[in-house]
C-alpha cells in the first residue's frame, strides 16, 4: 500500500509539472508516455530437415522450386482474426562433406522471417554421400531453435529423406519424446514406397508427435501452372523492386540479393517467379533490417539512427524532413502496387485451383507439407481464407 501510495504521489507531481511547464510555454516540455505491453503475435513456425545425400538432388530441387507457393498459401491463414508470422528454420544432414563428429548435420539456418534468406540458403545446398540419422537432427534442431512458450504458435518439424528412421546414435524415440514436450509435431516425408516408409518406421516418427506421415515421388518435376495474370503480376513487381530504400551496412548487399533470388525462383519458368512476387505482396514478406520503407515502419525507428552515407547516393544529400516525405511516398506506392498483385492474384487462384482439379496435378513436397500444416493448424483454431 505504502508503495502504490509513493507511486500515486509521484505521478501526481510529474503531472503538475507537466501542466506548470505547459502554462509558461517553455519550449523543453519534457513528455512522459507509458506503453502497453505489445501482444505477442501467434507465429507459425517450420523447421525443414532435408536429407542432402547423393540420392537426393530431386527433393533439394523441389524444395527450391516449390518454396514461395508454399509460403503464399501460409499467408492466407489467420489464427484469432489476424495474420501470423512466419518462421522459418533449416538444416540438412546426410552429408559427408558435414562433420561426423556433429552427425552429418548442419544448422542452415535459424528461425528467420527473411524469406529471401531462405530462398538463398536453399539455393547453396549441395548433395554429397553420407549417413542419414534422422533421430541426431530432429533433437539437434528440437535443442538447438528457439521454439518460445506462446501456447498458440504452430510448431512443425518436417524431416524428409530416404533411409531408415532408426539410423543413428539418438534414438528417434527420444528425439520424438522431447518434440511432445515442447509442443512440436513432427511431420515426416519419406522419399519412396509410401509401404517401405512405414516399415523403416518413418510413419510412426510421425503418429508420436500426432503428426503425418507422407511419401513422395522426390525426383517427379514441379508443374508450374500458367495464368492469364502472370505477364502482368510480373510487370508489378519490377515497379515493387523500385520501392526498395537499402539502408545500413548490409542494406546494398540484400538489395542485391533481393535482385538474385528473383532469378533463381526464375530459373524454374516464369511462373515461379511470380508466385515469389506474389509473397512480396504478402505481410511476410519485410525487410526491416536492410529497406528504409519497412524500417520506418518499427516503433523504434529513429531517422537520427540512419547513417547517410550507406543510403543510395541521390538520397544522402536529403534532409531528414526531405528523407522522411520521399520515404512515405515509396510507402504509398508500394502498398498501391502490392494491393494491385493481391487482386490479380486472386483471379490467378481460381485458375490454378481448376487447372489442378482438371489435370489431377500434385506437386510432392508442396502438397505433402500443406496437407500437414492445415491438419493441425486446424487444432489451434488457424483457418484459411476460402
Amino acid at each position: 500500500m505504502k508503495t502504490l501510495k509513493t507511486i500515486s504521489l509521484l505521478a501526481l507531481s510529474i503531472s503538475m509539472l507537466a501542466c506548470k511547464a505547459e502554462s509558461k510555454k517553455t519550449p523543453e516540455l519534457i513528455a512522459i508516455t507509458t506503453y502497453a505491453k505489445p501482444i505477442t503475435k501467434n507465429t507459425i513456425k517450420v523447421a525443414l530437415l532435408l536429407d542432402t545425400s547423393n540420392s537426393m538432388d530431386g527433393l533439394i530441387d523441389q524444395a527450391k522450386s516449390q518454396l514461395w507457393e508454399i509460403v503464399n498459401e501460409l499467408s492466407y491463414a489467420k489464427c484469432e482474426h489476424e495474420r501470423p508470422n512466419l518462421n522459418i528454420a533449416l538444416y540438412e544432414y546426410g552429408n559427408d562433406g558435414l562433420p561426423q563428429q556433429k552427425g552429418y548435420i548442419r544448422q542452415v539456418s535459424p528461425f528467420t522471417n527473411d524469406l529471401d534468406l531462405i530462398s538463398e540458403k536453399l539455393f547453396s545446398l549441395t548433395t554429397n554421400g553420407g549417413n542419414e540419422y534422422c533421430g541426431q537432427v530432429i533433437k539437434t534442431s528440437i535443442d538447438n531453435l528457439d521454439w518460445g512458450n506462446n501456447k498458440n504458435d504452430l510448431k512443425l518439424v518436417f524431416i524428409a529423406g530416404n533411409e531408415p528412421f532408426t539410423q543413428g546414435p539418438v534414438s528417434y524415440l527420444d528425439a520424438t519424446t522431447d518434440a511432445k514436450e515442447k509442443d512440436i509435431s513432427i511431420n515426416t516425408i519419406f522419399c519412396g514406397n509410401y509401404q517401405n516408409g512405414i516399415s523403416s518406421k518413418w510413419q510412426e516418427g510421425a503418429l508420436l508427435t500426432n503428426g503425418d506421415y507422407m511419401a513422395i515421388d522426390h525426383n517427379q518435376q514441379t508443374v508450374h501452372i500458367a495464368t492469364p495474370y502472370d505477364d502482368y503480376i510480373l510487370e508489378l513487381n519490377i515497379r515493387l523492386n523500385k520501392t526498395y530504400i537499402p539502408y545500413g551496412s548490409q542494406g546494398k548487399r540484400k538489395y542485391e540479393a533481393q535482385a538474385i533470388q528473383d532469378e533463381n525462383a526464375f530459373s524454374y519458368g516464369k511462373s515461379n517467379v511470380v508466385s515469389r512476387t506474389i509473397s512480396k505482396s504478402s505481410g511476410f514478406y519485410s525487410n526491416s533490417k536492410w529497406d528504409l520503407v519497412d524500417a520506418e515502419q518499427e516503433e523504434d525507428f529513429n531517422y537520427d539512427e540512419v547513417d547517410k552515407k550507406h543510403l543510395p547516393q541521390e538520397l544522402q544529400k536529403l534532409s531528414k524532413k526531405e528523407l522522411a516525405q520521399y520515404v512515405e511516398k515509396k510507402r504509398l506506392e508500394r502498398e498501391r502496387i502490392q494491393k494491385e498483385i493481391q487482386e490479380q492474384n486472386k483471379k490467378r487462384k481460381i485458375h490454378i485451383a481448376n487447372e489442378k482439379k482438371n489435370n489431377k496435378i500434385n506437386n510432392g513436397l508442396e502438397n505433402a507439407m500443406l496437407n500437414a500444416i492445415k491438419k493441425q493448424a486446424e487444432k489451434k483454431n488457424y483457418k484459411w481464407d476460402k
